[in-house]
């Protein structure tokens, strides 16, 4: 599923595209077809995206929100839009330009107390100005839920997916099983700024790196990452490989019904369910673990 900064990235896309202009709606697949038809003649205000969640703000209080999903694609071009082809649930066209959506799990038409009762369900989304930390930390430092699992819930983080729950954990060297409630408050500043630095930093680049400087390919003379997802990372889909800051073998699991990616010496903690035959995580050369600089013992 896409996060967060995808969908910044295209509400800027759109932004470009369509602010300003009369639009035409269609839905060729049928699934929207009334709300294309409302949607159709108004001019589209302006675009936001929150957590993963996309909204077109058209004149006449009406507003689009899309949700991808797993499956759900936008594709947009210039001139004249090509025949329609596979399922498109919304078709937009203006003189200029045009955008096709397909697979998506929300298409739909939000009327203002909608818009504000999806914003009320949602946590802080770290690449928006009104976000609010504190919000997401009230719910995370009473929690005995594992840390992961937190800040993978929309309602407390929004935009935040596994490949950034999971790298954030790996640099601020924490277990993905640490309770939420073991962070104190100097550690959730730092990890809420270290969310926002990577997360801006995918959205300026549109994929998600993580590593520092001194663990980049080039710098340690290692072949540079080949995975589906790109970018360069520290533990998300690296299990059985030697962790780039200790050598230890990356280990891999699930936690709350999710796959969890960790380093055993630079996160120690609570060991995450392992499924038979995954990675152990046993060292490949000795190293003292360091004790997490932001959690506290006890709870």
């Amino acid at each position: 599923m896409p996060e967060g900064h995808t969908i910044h990235r295209l509400a800027a896309r759109h932004r470009e595209l369509f602010v300003g202009d009369k639009v035409q709606a269609g839905s060729p697949q049928g699934r929207f077809a009334e709300g294309a038809a409302l949607l159709s003649g108004s001019v589209l205000e302006r675009t936001e995206a929150y957590g993963k969640h996309l909204l077109h703000h058209y004149a006449g209080d009406r507003t689009l929100h899309v949700h991808l999903g797993l499956y759900g694609r936008f594709s947009d071009g210039d001139g004249e839009p090509p025949e329609p082809v596979g399922q498109v649930r919304l078709r937009l066209t203006s003189d200029r330009h045009w955008l096709e959506l397909r697979g998506p799990t929300a298409c739909e038409l939000l009327d203002p107390p909608e818009v504000a009762a999806l914003r009320d369900r949602l946590g802080p989304d770290p690449l928006r100005a009104d976000a609010d930390p504190e919000r997401a930390y009230g719910r995370i430092r009473r929690s005995p839920t594992a840390l992961a699992a937190l800040l993978l819930d929309q309602s407390v983080v929004a935009g935040t997916g596994l490949i950034f729950v999971t790298e954030a954990l790996f640099r601020a060297g924490l277990s993905p099983e640490v309770p939420g409630r073991q962070l104190t408050p100097a550690g959730w500043d730092a990890l809420w700024a270290d969310l926002c630095d990577l997360m801006r930093i995918a959205e300026r680049r549109g994929r998600i790196d993580t590593v520092r400087d001194e663990h980049l390919p080039e710098t340690m003379g290692r072949p540079p990452r080949v995975d589906r997802h790109g970018g360069e990372v520290y533990v998300y889909r690296r299990a059985g490989q030697p962790c780039h800051r200790c050598g230890t073998a990356v280990a891999a699991g699930t936690l709350a019904g999710r796959n969890a990616y960790w380093c055993p010496t630079c996160q120690p903690g609570r060991p995450v369910t392992v499924p038979r035959g995954a990675a152990s995580g046993s060292p490949r050369r000795p190293a003292r673990p360091p004790a997490p600089p932001t959690s506290r013992r006890g709870d």
